[in-house]
């Protein structure tokens, strides 16, 4: 882990704990051991870093085994007030935050080492005797010391003067060094958008001010206006750190850096472009210190959940995930490719452009410049005795025919499509000259899928669908006739089962056999957990196309879309819209939320 100052299990112990529960063989402990050597690193850190056991399992162990409690704390849960009872200074030193007081009084403090006698022995003469002391991650220790920092205005305001609107001045190279304004303007911009759970920073100038906004959720947030007069010092910043030209202004560029914030390890994927005000600047983030996600935590569940598990398993052939831009095929792609992940398989990636990193992976990069296309890298692939490829994208018919040869000749081959839903690629493939009986023999698998955004589980409201809400509830699912609701309230009840939802899920059902009668939405107010926008943290809505033996002969037919949709809801497939009222009535979404991703499939 990308941390210091913290809590350091002895080697034995870290082996003891993960040998109880199963997590660690002899032959592993060996190749570990020799990894510590070259490394140097502590052996707690390299089982998280080998997938063995993560950071909060491996601290749950130890709580035990010392008798400590462990918490799971998160920023969003701590009041300010509560956490400034220690400074800042102290907090920092000794990595620890009070985040509660019990029905007694007592000051509940969490820290990464509780056998740290000497911080212990402060708070207590800090805060009284009466103290319960837990045991916390590392990284949500860090989280929750960001709480300390005010908000991003008042931070800005202290680094730079916000004068009047005035003409941008010529970038002097004081204006842009490690500890200049500038410098310390763009390490607040990105530390607020990780800290508001930013997927973006769009650095964007207009006539007099500087506009920065960040997309969290998948909508995009005004954060706040800088004197046009720092734009010029802003950009050559970022475009140091991205090792860019400073004084090429007339072209886009592309560009990538890293920045570790709380404990965490960042890739900042930089772009630039000319526009009439000046030059915009976006940023992508992406958490390298991140683990995959489960398909499940993903959001996938039922029939799509069995029918993509099959899929993924098969020795060759090709799995398709498709959407739109920004619905999350890359991250299904991650997850995949994590879950298939083992000492044994070579897997090897072509992209554009790596956006997460897996250990024990081969992945490459596109670069058209230097003649490294998809369709040169994925030839380059196949002579790398490969198990598994990833082609980032699927843009033309050479590209599809080569990925389709891969899959006849005895590789599981992953690819994204943009399509509407998992139905239209398969005609799709057909358009860029695939040969039907291809398609319908090598094709094991289509992933169709949107980014929803959650409601806030705080503050979100139910209600009870009046008749007209009905009315237009039956006629956006179709779920207007008996057999439509019986399958859905059925498919309610597998979710129920399954543990959709979790903590937050309703513990009814919010359908019956003949109606919708529970639903949520999004409270307008919000509250402070969600930013007040009433949502909070996204999810997908899924449909996945198994290649069923009905489904093969559409497709050798030259059926069209409608039909081989139509055939793949008849043997059961869920679509994107149903799985989405599913989640609705469990109490995760709003029907607003699901019609609006959903509008256009």
């Amino acid at each position: 882990m990308p941390y210091t100052n913290y809590m350091r299990i002895p080697d034995t112990l870290v082996v003891q704990l993960l040998k109880n529960v199963g997590h660690i063989t002899d032959e592993q402990l060996v190749t570990l051991k020799e990894q510590e050597q070259i490394d140097k690193k502590p052996l707690q850190d390299l089982v998280i870093k080998a997938g063995l056991t993560t950071e909060s399992e491996l601290t749950k162990l130890y709580a035990l085994e010392i008798n400590v409690p462990f918490v799971d704390i998160k920023p969003t849960q701590i009041n300010i007030e509560t956490l400034k009872l220690i400074p800042e200074r102290i907090a920092r030193q000794y990595n620890v935050v009070v985040f509660n007081t019990d029905v007694e009084g007592k000051q509940m403090i969490a820290m990464t080492d509780p056998d740290d006698i000497q911080a212990i022995n402060f708070l207590r003469k800090s805060l009284g005797q009466d103290i319960k002391v837990h045991i916390a991650t590392q990284t949500d220790i860090m989280a929750c010391l960001e709480l300390y920092r005010g908000n991003i205005g008042s931070e800005l305001t202290k680094v730079i003067t916000i004068d009047e609107p005035e003409e941008e001045a010529e970038v002097q190279e004081e204006d842009v060094a490690e500890d200049s304004p500038i410098a310390q303007t763009v390490n607040l911009l990105i530390e607020y958008a990780i800290r508001a759970s930013a997927s973006d920073i769009h650095i964007e100038p207009r006539e007099d001010y500087v506009l920065i906004r960040y997309r969290v959720d998948g909508i995009l947030r005004e954060a706040n206006k800088l004197p046009k007069k720092v734009l010029g010092a802003l950009i050559s910043r970022i475009k140091i750190l991205s090792n860019l030209k400073i004084d090429e202004r007339r072209v886009p560029q592309d560009g990538r850096f890293k920045i570790e914030v709380a404990g965490l390890v960042y890739a900042m994927r930089v772009s630039t472009l000319p526009v009439v005000d000046g030059e915009k600047v976006a940023m992508r983030i992406l958490n390298e210190s991140a683990k995959a996600g489960t398909l499940e935590q993903l959001g996938y569940w039922g029939v799509s959940l069995d029918t993509i598990n099959k899929a993924i398993m098969q020795p060759h052939g090709m799995v398709l995930v498709t959407g739109p831009t920004g619905s999350g095929k890359s991250t299904s792609l991650f997850s995949i490719l994590s879950l298939l992940n083992k000492p044994g398989i070579n897997i090897s990636t072509v992209e554009d452009p790596v956006e997460y990193r897996i250990p024990g992976t081969n992945q490459t990069q596109v670069n058209p410049q230097a003649g490294m296309t998809f369709i040169n890298g994925l030839r380059a692939l196949l002579r790398q005795d490969p198990n598994i490829i990833m082609v980032g994208e699927i843009r033309d018919g050479e590209t599809a025919n080569l990925a389709v040869q891969a899959a006849l000749t005895g590789h599981l081959v992953f690819s994204t499509l943009h399509t509407n839903n998992a139905a239209t690629s398969l005609p799709r493939l057909l358009d860029m000259g695939i040969e039907p009986f291809l398609i319908a023999s090598t094709i094991r698998a289509v992933v169709g899928q949107r980014l929803i955004r959650k409601i806030c589980p705080n503050c979100r409201l139910e209600y009870k669908p009046d008749a007209p809400t009905l009315a237009d509830l039956n006629e956006a699912f179709h779920s207007d006739d008996t057999t439509a609701m019986k399958r859905i309230h059925e498919l309610e009840i597998l979710a129920m089962s399954t543990g959709l939802g979790g903590e937050n899920a309703t513990s009814q059902p919010g359908s019956t056999e003949t109606a919708i009668t529970t639903l949520w939405k999004a409270n307008d107010s919000g509250c402070e957990i969600c930013g007040k926008t009433g949502y909070k943290g996204r999810l997908g809505i899924y449909e996945v196309l198994g290649n069923s033996p009905e489904i093969q002969k559409l497709i050798v037919s030259n059926a069209t879309s409608d039909e081989l949709q139509n055939q793949a809801i008849a043997s059961n497939m869920i679509t994107m819209q149903i799985d989405g009222l599913v989640k609705a009535l469990r109490g995760l979404t709003s029907i607003e939320e699901i019609l609006r991703v959903t509008s256009e499939t």
